[in-house]
């Protein structure tokens, strides 16, 4: 059978959609529309034509903010555009949500802590460092100090770190760049931490009240590295750490020699979501739990974004699966792959092009930029 009609039907069902031949008919029978073979031999997207409408891509947006360009330089590169053309492809998806019952039950109390603290840590990813911000994060901390930390620095190019740090510096907000499987940033971190609350034992002094340690608490999204950070910090296993959401569940609090307590906290994340953009990226960089996500959806994402990037482009992903990628149309792609290399499992497909952009296989590559 040929590939074209191996994969009708897959993934169109999904918004309730059913494929017959060469139309598709909505289950409701209120409109028919034509559609192009699901597999080009060319580089351009696939193309659904609505009868007496416009061209429309896999995700219903126009071809002709589908087709820009991937020659433009890094820095003249449209990122607002970009995040316009996501907030469009997952309109029509699954959202994205997950809030497990430790979070509920610990939310209250980190909050109560985080009142006792001098300075608060918040640790971001740094190649989504807007989406791993909590919205109600400004809210609790008022007017505590906060050093902002961005994690896997590793991920991403000294340009994109120099755009960040510029960005942070302009805003008068600490930032620390590290990476917490190396322990890079950590030492720095402590420092400034400590400089940060530097006042707090001279206001006690005036008081007639004995030193005590600067308290700091560490805060963030789940499996932006938080726990990992302390753990190399202190140079042991103090507290639990693994490459994915939700492994701390409770508070704990840990000493760094005399004059520094930090506390571990799990992961906060909103009750809901409301940006389903920023939800996808949580979902691509493995910020969320996975049973909150559709594997096969994010990946196919995922390939539409970086098939529009600079720095990967439709280039990087022939080469890493030495297949064509029928322009930038992510769920042919994941469909091919399947087909390639799992026996049409899209499943196992959008796990491998997921863990390849984690590990690292595409580069460094930012899914943000500061805002301008």
């Amino acid at each position: 059978m040929p590939m074209a009609s191996q994969l009708s039907g897959i993934w169109l069902n999904n918004s309730g959609v059913a494929l017959t031949g060469e139309f598709i008919r909505r289950r409701d029978n209120r409109s028919l529309l034509s559609v192009l073979p699901a597999v080009h031999s060319s580089t351009s997207s696939p193309i659904i034509q609505t009868v007496g409408g416009k061209k429309l891509g896999w995700n219903g947006m126009e071809s002709s903010k589908l087709s820009s360009t991937l020659d433009a330089d890094t820095e003249e590169f449209d990122w607002v555009e970009l995040d316009a053309d996501l907030h469009h492809w997952t309109r029509a998806l699954r959202p994205v949500q997950w809030y497990p019952g430790h979070i509920a039950k610990t939310e209250k109390e980190l909050k109560d802590q985080l009142k006792l603290m001098d300075v608060v840590i918040e640790v971001r990813d740094a190649r989504i460092p807007m989406s791993t911000s909590h919205p109600q994060m400004d809210s609790w901390l008022g007017n505590r100090k906060r050093i902002i930390v961005l994690n896997r620095e590793d991920m991403i190019s000294t340009a994109d770190r120099n755009a960040w740090a510029s960005y942070y510096a302009r805003q008068g907000t600490k930032v620390v760049f590290s990476n917490g499987k190396l322990g890079m940033g950590t030492l720095k971190l402590c420092r400034l931490a400590k400089e940060l609350a530097g006042d707090v034992n001279i206001k006690r002094k005036a008081r007639g009240l004995l030193p005590r340690a600067t308290r700091a608490g560490i805060v963030g999204y789940p499996n932006v590295g938080k726990s990992s950070l302390i753990n190399r910090l202190l140079k042991r296993r103090m507290c639990p750490a693994a490459p994915r959401p939700g492994v701390t569940r409770e508070l704990k609090w840990v000493r760094f020699g005399k004059d520094l307590e930090l506390l571990d906290s799990p992961g906060m994340i909103p009750m809901r979501i409301n940006d389903q953009a920023a939800a996808f990226k949580l979902a691509i960089c493995d910020d969320i739990g996975e049973r909150s996500y559709d594997y096969s959806e994010v990946a196919a994402i995922l390939v539409q974004i970086l098939s529009r990037l600079p720095s990967v482009g439709n280039e990087a992903l022939q080469r890493r699966y030495k297949m064509d990628t029928d322009g930038r149309a992510g769920r042919i792609f994941v469909q091919k792959l399947a087909l390639r290399l799992f026996n049409g499992d899209t499943h196992q497909a959008a796990f491998r092009i997921l863990s390849d952009f984690r590990k690292g296989k595409f580069g460094w590559v930012s899914l943000e930029m500061p805002p301008n």
